[in-house]
Formats: structure tokens, C-alpha cells, sequence
């Protein structure tokens, strides 16, 4: 951070894998356009973070395999890790934030408790994120049953679900939208926070990204839909899903309702939505916090959905968690 004297005229926060890291362009032809541009119009004044799921071992070996910048700031390991620099010199201040009513030892101790959970490598395990393969299929229960166990053993956590294969359990507030919350935090109370921000992201850890005041942002893939249980499907699948669930309410008393709408513009052409969305059937209800991207294209009095993220309130999460609402 200490490279410009001033606020930065741009800062980008981007994902790497699949969002800055073409894994299917074997010549790298995006990844080098973007390069040149950024040295070209942006170095000189603008700051490069890279923010990944990656640990630091695995991030030194995708910068030995892809032509990637040295960026300024690297967030790593779903946002538990942050380092400045070349030689990565890590914030000691991001770590202490995470101690915070955070035991990893319990964590191991009740994860253990599900042979659904496979390991990552031991490279993958960190101080604040212990890291399992779970397949999507049995995912909405383990995710249910471990979040109540970690509950009860009084620890506050997060517990992230990404690509359908993935499931990382990192403090509560961590997490690559609360690692750029802290960074702009920094940046602010130095008086150098950037003019213009824009995060870059494909999945279900970069979605928090996306919830940070003003900011601006690109998601890819287009229409992805996170459940308030942490699993992803393509907006495509939830639209089917809804088309065969036709009907299946009828002689009940079920509705559904909208409280607390906001609406923020992000961009000349996107907008961030919030609110509570609530379903009643009898005595029976749920709520979830959703978060909606945006967009619109001009000259049409339209927009599209690009991307949703539900989490659940507190004590208003539904029982049946195998099933999407959308």
C-alpha cells in the first residue's frame, strides 16, 4: 500500500481462478490483454488486489504456472490471510480480528464428526480455515447439522459452500467481503481511500464482495443463485426447479412477502437490491437476508438477475434446508 502517495484512482479486487485465471485459454490471451492494460493506463496510480480461496502455497503455485502481476495487496484463503507487497508481509492487525471468539480445535473436533467431510490437503488448512471437499448432493443436511453442532459449542462462524464441491469454515467475520471491508477501513483512516473500486467474482466465497458499500462489480458466471445454506445452482436450474415445483402449495395457507427493500446503484448500468424475504405456511416461518445484482441495458425499461445470495436470519432458518426457495 505504501507503492502511491495518495488515494488510489482505481482499485480492482479480483478472484483468480475461472474470474482473472482462464483455466480453458492454455495461451493466456485474456490474462495477458488485461496485463498490458494495467501496466499501460493503471499501475502508475491504481492498486491490483488479487483475493483468492487459495492458501499461500497454492497461490505461489498458480504464479509459477499463469503470467500473473504482482499485485499490491494479496487476500488469500477465502479472505483469513491478507499480505502486502512482493514479499507478501503479512497484517497482523487482520489476524488479531480473527481470533476473535475463534477455536480451531473445536472446529476439527465437531467436523470431525461427519465422514461427508473429506480433508483438503493439509496446504489448505490455515490458522483460521479448516477446508473439506463435500458433494453437492448431501450438502443443504451436513451444512444444516454442522452449523447447529458449531452453535452450540458457542463459536461464531461462517461457513461457506463454493462451486459444489468445496466448504470452508473460517471465524464469522472473515471472509473476502470482510477482508476488503478492513482494507478500505485502513485505507480511510490514512486518508488515501481509493476513488473508484471495482470487485471481480465467479462464486459463492466471492459473493460477500458484492455486499460492500460502494463499490462497483463484475460477476461471472452470469445468474448464479446461493442458497442461505451456502450451495450454489445456475439461476437456469432454480427457474426449472420452480417450473416442476407448480402447484405444490395449493389447499395450504402459504404466502410470501418483502420487508426492508433497499436498492444502492453500483454502476452506470447495475444495482445492488437488499431486503428480507419472508414465506408462511400456517404457523410455519422462514426469513433470509437476499441480496440481489442487477443490471439493465439502455433503452430497455428492464433489468437482468444476475446474481442472488440468501442468508438466513437468526432463528428464522427453515427445517427443511434440501429444498430451494426462491
Amino acid at each position: 500500500m505504501e507503492r502511491l502517495n495518495g488515494p488510489a484512482r482505481l482499485m480492482i479486487v479480483s478472484d483468480l481462478d475461472f474470474t482473472m485465471v482462464d483455466h480453458e485459454d492454455p495461451e493466456n490471451l485474456s490474462l495477458l490483454r488485461f496485463n498490458a492494460l494495467w501496466e499501460a493506463y493503471y499501475r502508475q496510480d491504481s492498486l491490483l488486489v488479487f483475493s483468492t480461496g487459495r492458501s499461500p502455497t497454492i497461490y505461489k503455485q498458480l504464479r509459477n504456472e499463469k503470467p500473473l502481476l504482482t499485485p499490491d495487496i494479496t487476500i488469500m484463503s477465502v479472505g483469513t490471510e491478507i499480505a502486502y507487497g512482493e514479499s507478501m508481509v503479512p497484517d497482523y492487525g487482520w489476524v488479531q480480528c480473527l481470533n476473535l471468539n475463534w477455536d480451531r480445535d473445536i472446529v476439527i473436533q465437531e467436523t470431525a464428526k461427519f465422514p461427508q467431510l473429506i480433508p483438503q490437503s493439509d496446504t489448505e488448512q490455515r490458522p483460521h480455515k479448516v477446508s473439506f471437499f463435500l458433494e453437492k448432493p448431501k450438502s443443504l443436511e451436513v451444512i444444516k447439522a454442522l452449523a447447529e453442532r458449531l452453535d452450540k459449542r458457542w463459536l461464531d462462524v461462517k461457513i461457506i459452500y463454493s462451486n459444489g464441491t468445496a466448504l470452508d469454515v473460517l471465524p464469522k467475520g472473515a471472509g473476502k467481503g470482510q477482508a476488503l471491508a478492513y482494507l478500505l477501513r485502513k485505507f480511510k483512516a490514512d486518508g488515501r481511500m481509493p476513488l473508484n473500486s471495482l470487485v471481480c467474482g465467479d462464486s459463492g466465497n466471492d459473493a460477500e464482495l458484492f455486499t460492500i458499500p460502494e463499490v462497483y462489480g463484475v460477476m461471472y458466471p452470469l445468474g448464479t443463485f446461493v442458497h442461505p445454506s451456502g450451495t450454489e445452482q445456475l439461476m437456469i436450474n432454480c427457474i426449472d426447479m420452480m417450473q416442476r415445483s407448480y402447484g405444490d402449495k395449493q389447499g395450504k395457507q402459504y404466502c410470501v412477502w418483502l420487508d426492508r427493500v433497499s436498492a444502492a446503484q453500483i454502476g452506470s448500468d447495475a444495482w445492488l437490491v437488499k431486503f428480507d424475504k419472508w414465506e408462511s405456511t400456517g404457523e410455519k416461518r422462514q426469513s433470509c437476508l437476499t441480496t440481489v445484482l442487477l443490471t439493465t441495458k439502455q433503452a430497455e425499461d428492464a433489468f437482468t438477475w444476475m446474481h442472488i445470495h440468501q442468508t438466513w436470519l437468526n432463528g428464522l432458518e427453515a427445517k427443511d434446508q434440501t429444498t430451494w426457495y426462491f
